[in-house]
């Protein structure tokens, strides 16, 4: 993982929180104070992200505060870890990375969600933020394998995975209920050895 220098005029964010630094981006920890962005950016784009988000249970707003509070209760888990994806330049808040599922012991993986704002999507965010977040994952975390489960019509996700390395293992059926449906997803993994 590589730690960048702050650009003269940059609003890099040095706090510890900071867990790692790329070209045009950082990951790091959510607090408190991010809950109005968090929000404000998750319903802007409730429409672009819903078709890939989880089926909500029924009264629960997925980019309301309960929603953020469940995000941020879930920063540092031994089962999870929470990023904000965020501009270097500005600090502005443009998606988020999360591990899921953290298993220890003879399998040492986790999986692996992600979503940035639609004025950010096509742009190679998503594909640094991923990159960053899998580095730290076998860096720090010591895990030895990552996983995906993208649907097949998502299209950019795919991309994103394929770029940072990720290989196409094969396909679950009716895996994830999103968007009212149960849906296949394939399964993409990279692996710390290759």
């Amino acid at each position: 993982m590589r730690t960048l220098k702050s650009k003269p005029g940059s609003k890099l964010n040095s706090s510890p929180r900071t867990v790692a630094w790329g070209k045009r981006l950082m990951l790091r920890l959510p607090v408190s104070r991010d809950r109005a962005e968090w929000i404000t950016l998750r319903r802007a784009n409730w429409a672009y992200l819903r078709p890939a988000e989880p089926t909500p249970k029924p009264g629960f707003d997925p980019c309301g505060s309960r929603a953020f509070g469940r995000f941020l209760a879930g920063a540092t888990t031994d089962r999870t870890r929470r990023f904000l994806v965020c501009s270097r330049e500005t600090g502005k808040i443009i998606g988020q990375i999360s591990f899921s599922d953290i298993s220890r012991g003879c399998f040492q993986s986790c999986f692996v969600g992600y979503w940035v704002g639609r004025a950010y999507a096509g742009q190679g965010y998503m594909t640094e933020a991923l990159s960053l977040a899998v580095q730290y994952a076998f860096s720090q975390l010591r895990l030895h394998r990552v996983e995906a489960n993208i649907a097949p019509r998502n299209l950019a996700s795919r991309v994103v995975a394929a770029r940072c390395g990720f290989r196409l293992e094969g396909r679950a059926r009716r895996l994830l209920h999103l968007a009212g449906h149960w849906r296949d997803h394939e399964r993409w993994a990279i692996t710390v050895d290759g």
